[in-house]
């Protein structure tokens, strides 16, 4: 081989050696940019699975004992009220109270005009000294049955008319109580619309609605504790005398109605008060009274629990408040589950959560 063979073998070697660095260095540059790509993709990906993921804050539930008792609001009203409005009209001759007087049963209230009362007395009279008359001719025989039988029913008959007569005449009062309205004065004409309301006060009543979750617990006989911002140191006792049978289906709660004595006369009908009635003491689960959604257009509440990093939502019933957290009840919820306390209102039913501290 001479001397330019051996320089053109040269380059030649050369050439190919260099080409061979240049596929390899392309080669990695692909696999490195292949690389720097799956990276970038599977990064991007976990980063966009985060964002869909609900930041969230959650609280393990623990049962914990509470003194349970019912605290509600409710209206006062007179045990009784009484529309004194007579079965008769014509003019009022007089009305002996005025409103704000105390009466007592049996005290006289109103006189009516009094010409249909006294006439009807004076036809029973007659009837009474006729009633007489054909008595002694039955017991000689010289009338028949019927004709005694006739007399007698009419009697009997103007006798009930003037006992009618004269309770509606001469009206009483037919309980102890104040008169809260007066709506005639003397000489008036009786149309109808009661002339006096008679109410007691003596003894009160209150209706309250419960919780439908209590229903179970309370019983009529129960005491309760009434109080007043009137008098802020004074404690009026109640009994429950009627717990009605049926629930609210919109409200979701049942009615008391209380009787209230009020022999001191402190308490008075419309007087707005607060009602206490203790019960027995009970483990349960209490959460932040803002954990707890309520359903838009209803009355239904719930929660949102962390079910293994995805949101459930559950339906509670509220019970007992204590300050700001309440008592939730519910089949579905434990101790130890964990309740969303922060960013519920943003969550759906099956949405991923993110966990934050």
């Amino acid at each position: 081989m001479n001397k330019g063979t051996t320089q053109i073998v040269r380059q030649t070697f050369t050439i190919m050696t260099y080409k061979k660095k240049v596929r390899s260095m392309a080669a990695f540059a692909l696999a490195a940019l292949t690389l720097v790509s799956c990276g970038k993709d599977d990064a991007e990906a976990a980063k966009s699975e985060d964002t869909l993921k609900e930041k969230v804050a959650v609280l393990k539930l623990e049962e914990r004992e509470i003194a349970r008792e019912i605290n509600l609001s409710a209206i006062l009203e007179g045990y009784e009220t009484v529309n004194i409005s007579p079965s008769v009209t014509g003019i009022i001759e007089h009305i002996y109270v005025e409103e704000g007087d105390m009466v007592r049963a049996g005290d006289s209230l109103v006189r009516m005009d009094q010409y249909q009362y006294k006439t009807t007395k004076l036809a029973f009279a007659n009837l009474g000294v006729e009633m007489d008359r054909v008595k002694a001719l039955k017991e000689t025989g010289s009338i028949s049955e019927q004709t005694y039988d006739q007399t007698k029913l009419s009697y009997d008959q103007t006798g009930e008319n003037l006992a009618f007569l004269e309770a509606n005449t001469y009206v009483k009062a037919t309980m102890g109580g104040v008169i809260s309205a007066k709506n005639y004065e003397d000489g008036e004409l009786y149309s109808g619309q009661p002339i006096l309301v008679l109410t007691q006060i003596a003894r009160l009543k209150a209706k309250v609605a419960v919780p439908e979750s209590y229903f179970p617990l309370v019983k009529e006989g129960m005491k309760m504790e009434i109080r007043s911002d009137i008098y802020p140191d004074k404690v009026f006792g109640a009994t429950v005398e009627i717990v009605y049978p049926t629930i609210d289906a919109t409200s979701h709660t049942f009615q008391l109605k209380l009787n209230i004595p009020n022999s001191e006369l402190l308490l008075r009908p419309g007087m707005y008060v607060q009602t206490r009635l203790e019960l027995n003491k009970v483990n349960a689960i209490v959460v932040p009274y803002q954990s707890v959604m309520k359903l838009q257009g209803s009355n239904d509440r719930y929660v949102f629990l962390n079910n293994n990093g995805v949101a459930k939502r559950v339906g509670v019933k509220m019970g007992q408040r204590f300050d700001d957290q309440v008592e939730i009840i519910s089949d579905e919820i434990h101790a130890g589950d964990e309740l969303v306390v922060v960013g519920q209102a943003r969550l759906v039913d099956g949405v991923k959560l993110s966990i934050t501290k």
